[in-house]
């Protein structure tokens, strides 16, 4: 297509470093539920697109500090206001990567919110890892954001942050036109707020390239056979 925005991936090649990338987010991202305050549909515990990957942006606490994904350099990065840790992604486990954050913080006078059942890691390492998978990442992500950013500003009803969901690995938007579903708890905002979700997936485990999609909730008889565009 000629005006075709998004970098291809290639799905073989990808699937190692895309795992590895999805097990280190779910360590970093533990680490936005412990110190941010709970928002609706759990806004508070997803990562956020960065200049060069995936970041929890500002944890505020007794000391500040940032955890990012540096999908660029392939390296995990660690920040407080006086310090920076930097470690190199090479397909290491991902209990190795939340050692190295724990033992970072631990150092810079972060407040111990998180205890080792919170993290999601395991030994598993991934030899498959590639430096230029992560970077195709970087692009995709970045690209995908862009993209997402611009129809966000196009919505006058309320929307979530573009952001990177740890469990699944997606990146997506919320809008919420302020509707409730009749017969739902109006206090429980996952079950009472009609919402549509846009977004991205590198895959998984029952679509294994990367993909696109759209859900509503709840689903709109007519909205399964909806055409969708060529290409």
């Amino acid at each position: 297509m000629a005006d075709e925005k998004f970098p291809s991936l290639d799905t073989e090649k990808l699937a190692d470093t895309r795992d590895a990338i999805h097990a280190y987010s779910k360590v970093v991202g533990a680490w936005c539920k412990a110190y941010r305050e709970r928002r609706k549909h759990w806004w508070h515990a997803s990562l956020r697109p960065s200049l060069t990957g995936l970041t929890t942006g500002v944890l505020y606490g007794r000391s500040d500090f940032e955890i990012e994904l540096d999908l660029a350099r392939s390296c995990l990065n660690v920040r407080t206001c006086t310090s920076m840790f930097s470690e190199q992604l090479h397909g290491q486990s991902s209990a190795s990567i939340a050692n190295a954050i724990r033992r970072t913080l631990v150092a810079a006078d972060v407040e111990e919110k998180l205890s080792e059942e919170d993290e999601p890691a395991t030994d598993t390492t991934f030899p498959g890892y590639s430096a230029d998978q992560a970077l195709a990442m970087r692009g995709a992500i970045g690209s995908i954001a862009s993209a997402l950013e611009d129809f966000r500003a196009s919505i006058r009803e309320e929307k979530s942050p573009i952001q990177l969901w740890p469990h699944h690995f997606d990146l997506s938007m919320i809008w919420l036109p302020g509707v409730k579903i009749d017969g739902k708890d109006p206090d429980d905002e996952e079950n009472a707020d009609k919402q549509m979700n846009f977004g991205f997936a590198f895959g998984d485990d029952s679509i294994p390239e990367p993909y696109f999609y759209v859900t509503a909730y709840p689903t709109p008889a007519a909205l399964p056979e909806v055409k969708l565009p060529s290409g």
